[in-house]
């Protein structure tokens, strides 16, 4: 755990951190390649490119679509136990994002602001390291909740083809209506463009490896994306009084995720960092993924005092915030910036992960001082209804005819002055 007062981490650069995707020109290199086959080539170059990254591509007679039946299937296949939770899960997501609804909103006469779900909407589970049958639920709930009409999942397949029966389960659970068994910026790139075998989004949403971000920074504007998303991070501010084994915990279990994540204990006592940092050695002992979380990011800012830590973390803008304070509910009232707020000792982030109700996709990299967490607000789109009358031409005439001289666009001003001539 390296250590840092708060003018050492100040000037440090994690304290500054970014998306900083100029670091990964090769792999950008081959994301444009890989997209602008796709979008040329359709499933010719899905079928080469799964065959390459995912191990597996359908045969002339398959295709990357999982059968219809599947899903329910593997929901009646998975243990009992596996699937309530899946189920519990899933309630509470649902829920929690039931509360975002949006209504159409009226102006003055004749103006309304309308509020409309996309139409078809694309989100992907990663593959790799582990299945993550959450993230299914965590984004094709809310667009269901949202009114999206068609939702499909993209995953990466084994190497025989098939998908982990827990993603099929939670897909089923979710109400995804497609799963396609796709990995990577193939996968980004055919939910963008569209092949024959893939019709085309509107929206793409989940998290994934840097080349399904690069892939999605790639399609933004052919579709929409919700977000560009980097490492994993925990923030964790606690006081002297805080239990070291609960925080160790905390820091590991986002830790675990990824070599890159990024974990940061600040606190105004020097002495809970030695024993969390004793705590945290002990707990890698046992852990099946010590060797990620040891290759990970895990630093500790000793501050003068709380006001200062909660300074440090408005700055930092952290994708999850957990607050261990004997004050814990106040100080969470002074949270600016952060993807999620966590408060108290028993506010452990992997209830956030999964079961809490709130989304875990979530901005990363400091992105919390202007973007939000996935929600409905990410499958909707707004606009404006206008329905004006010659009255209400009459009323804004004036100021819209010397506006538009103003700017010098007398078309703008004839096509007002034409309809009351």
């Amino acid at each position: 755990m390296k250590r840092f007062d708060a003018g050492t981490w100040s000037a440090s650069p994690l304290s500054r951190r970014g998306l900083d995707l100029s670091r990964f020109e090769r792999e950008r290199a081959a994301v444009i390649e890989i997209c602008s086959r796709v979008a040329a080539e359709g499933d010719g170059a899905l079928r080469e490119y799964s065959a390459k990254f995912d191990g597996w591509a359908p045969r002339s007679d398959e295709t990357f679509e999982v059968g219809a039946g599947e899903p329910a299937a593997a929901a009646g296949r998975l243990g009992k136990a596996d699937r309530e939770a899946l189920e519990f899960a899933a309630h509470r997501i649902r829920e929690f994002h039931m509360r975002q609804m949006d209504v159409a909103k009226s102006g003055p006469p004749g103006l309304e602001l309308v509020t409309r779900p996309v139409r078809r909407a694309g989100v992907y589970a990663p593959g790799g390291r582990a299945a993550y049958p959450s993230t299914v639920l965590m984004t094709a709930i809310p667009a269901r909740v949202a009114g999206v009409r068609e939702v499909v999942l993209a995953t990466p397949p084994r190497p025989d083809g098939t998908v982990p029966v827990a993603i099929l389960a939670a897909a089923h659970i979710a109400g995804v209506d497609a799963v396609y068994r796709l990995g990577g910026a193939q996968a980004i790139a055919a939910m963008a463009y569209g092949t024959a075998s893939i019709a085309r989004v509107d929206l793409i949403a989940g998290p994934g490896s840097i080349y399904v971000n690069l892939a999605k920074r790639e399609v933004f504007g052919a579709v929409g994306v919700d977000g560009i998303a980097g490492p994993t991070e925990v923030m964790v501010i606690a006081g002297a009084n805080a239990r070291a084994d609960f925080v160790a915990a905390d820091l590991a279990a986002q830790l675990e995720h990824d070599p890159l994540a990024i974990a940061v204990l600040v606190t105004d006592s020097a002495t809970l960092v030695d024993r969390v940092e004793e705590e945290l050695d002990n707990l890698l002992l046992g852990l099946e993924r010590a060797d990620i979380i040891r290759a990970a990011t895990c630093s500790a800012v000793v501050v003068r005092d709380l006001d200062q830590a909660m300074q440090i973390a408005n700055e930092f803008a952290p994708e999850h915030l957990l607050i261990v304070t004997e004050d814990a509910a106040a100080r969470a009232k002074q949270v600016d910036n952060a993807g999620a707020v966590f408060v108290g000792a028993y506010a452990t982030v992997p209830l956030g992960d999964y079961t809490a109700g709130p989304n875990h996709t979530l901005p990363t990299a400091g992105a919390a001082r202007f973007a939000s967490p996935l929600g409905l607000r990410t499958f909707m789109k707004q606009m404006s209804v206008l329905t004006l009358g010659r009255a209400d031409l009459a009323l804004l005439r004036e100021a819209t005819v010397r506006l538009a001289q103003l700017e010098g666009l007398t078309a703008h001003a004839h096509a007002v002055e034409v309809r009351l001539e």
